[in-house]
């Protein structure tokens, strides 16, 4: 069956293949779907002609943990029909918006492309922001009197279709665009933020030959991801597009903002907490934690005393945190703590502090999440670390009193969990880190 290209994807990456394009391939061979994606590079990228060389044809490799069983599945997908390079080919682009069956556009170009530049141009071919070459895009689609189009915004940043809208809007004031067209942007599009989670480890540059010669083809594309996903979107398109429907983790939702809180605290929290103690273990990688039967208990009790009793919805939060601790024990993935620990102060802030804070306010002193930060100082003060140079400074050369009562550090003064971090880092010294941990948790 010839199916007609009904999703524009900006995005060349192997997230988006081992992600939504995996979806819609799935959705058309269960026959709920008959649609084709058409994926633009948001830059200039080597990847279009790899994709098109392939007629959009490329591997999927699922492999990790599904309630606690090894599995390793791979999929043809063939969702993709073409690519195009905007830069090569800037009318083929165009011409894109003149598709009557166009219905959804995706986005995932990075945290920095949603971005608003003055300097595009509504000549130009194209214009270099995404949200410029969308709007170029848009602009086109309305001249030809065709119907708005629903976008899906993957980026990792808070609002992120919203955010994606207030610049094409910019742009249509920007390049002085008729009040008609502004009139439709709003009223016949809809952006939708989206919160997307999944591991995609893209091409398997050791075991690839091997792959190849079991497939027998070589697959510049072919692409690796766990099986854990999910999708959480603003709005609810399943009639159109039945994600539920064909098995997948999709949430239709009024708001997702508590997912976001969800993962922040769970997934994120649980990297942050984690970190520093096993890295003072000499710990590698998040999978040897898991393995090592302390730092496994250390994690379950930040998770379980602390993290998850600070959330709604309870039963959903302890579902979350359960297939986190799978994910964290997927023996293909070598997730190493040394990645993790980049900028770890910001991210303590913005992951640990808030169930810390919520502790607080019930009078429950979160031990092992305040030896985690006992654990970051130590960690900070004895090595070289990635992180604002300022915050390493203080770090390095302040009292742990002082660095706890430095609100341009934390956004707070948490000289409250002092007792608990300065007997936490006097154990460390005493006793060393596996009787400090030990004493953690009691």
């Amino acid at each position: 069956m010839n199916m007609k290209e009904t999703i524009l994807q900006f995005g060349t990456g192997n997230f988006l293949r081992g992600f939504v394009d995996y979806f819609v391939d799935s959705m058309n061979k269960q026959g709920l779907y008959g649609g084709k994606i058409v994926v633009v590079s948001p830059t200039d990228s080597k990847t279009v002609s790899k994709i098109n060389q392939q007629n959009g044809k490329y591997n999927l490799i699922i492999r990790g943990l599904e309630n606690g069983n090894p599995i390793c599945k791979r999929t043809e997908t063939e969702a993709i029909s073409r690519a195009v390079n905007p830069y090569a080919s800037f009318e083929e682009y165009l011409h894109i918006a003149h598709n009557p069956d166009l219905r959804f556009v995706i986005s995932n170009t990075t945290e920095a492309g949603i971005a608003f530049d003055e300097k595009c141009k509504l000549t130009d071919q194209p214009a270099s922001s995404f949200p410029g070459k969308l709007t170029q895009l848009l602009y086109e689609r309305y001249k030809a009197k065709l119907p708005g189009v629903t976008v899906f915004a993957c980026e990792l940043i808070d609002n992120n279709a919203q955010q994606l809208k207030k610049c094409v809007l910019e742009y249509a004031r920007l390049w002085k665009l008729e009040s008609e067209f502004i009139y439709w942007l709003e009223n016949e599009n809809t952006f939708c933020n989206t919160l997307v989670d999944r591991i995609v480890t893209g091409y398997p540059k050791d075991e690839a030959e091997s792959i190849f010669r079991e497939i027998g083809y070589r697959d510049e594309l072919l692409d690796t991801a766990e099986p854990y996903h999910l999708w959480a979107i603003e709005g609810d398109f399943e009639k159109d597009l039945p994600l539920q429907k064909a098995g997948f983790n999709v949430i239709w939702t009024n708001d997702i903002r508590p997912y976001k809180k969800m993962k922040v605290r769970i997934l994120n929290g649980a990297h942050t907490a984690l970190v520093f103690p096993s890295l003072l273990c000499g710990i590698e990688t998040v999978g040897e934690s898991l393995k090592d039967e302390q730092l496994n208990a250390f994690l379950h009790q930040c998770l379980f005393k602390y993290i998850l009793p600070n959330l709604p919805d309870t039963d959903k939060a302890k579902d979350f945190a359960t297939a986190v601790l799978e994910r964290f024990a997927n023996p293909y993935i070598q997730h190493l703590w040394k990645s993790i620990s980049l900028n770890s102060v910001s991210k303590f802030k913005a992951r640990v502090l808030p169930t810390v804070n919520d502790c607080l306010n019930k009078n429950n002193a979160p031990k092992t999440l305040a030896f985690s930060l006992a654990c970051l100082i130590e960690y900070y003060k004895n090595n070289n670390v990635s992180d604002e140079q300022s915050a390493v400074e203080y770090i390095k050369s302040n009292s742990i009193e002082a660095i706890l009562a430095n609100t341009a550090l934390w956004g707070q003064d948490l000289s409250c969990i002092y007792d608990i971090v300065g007997t936490s880092t006097e154990k460390i010294h005493k006793g060393g880190i596996r009787e400090a941990l030990q004493w953690s948790m009691l």
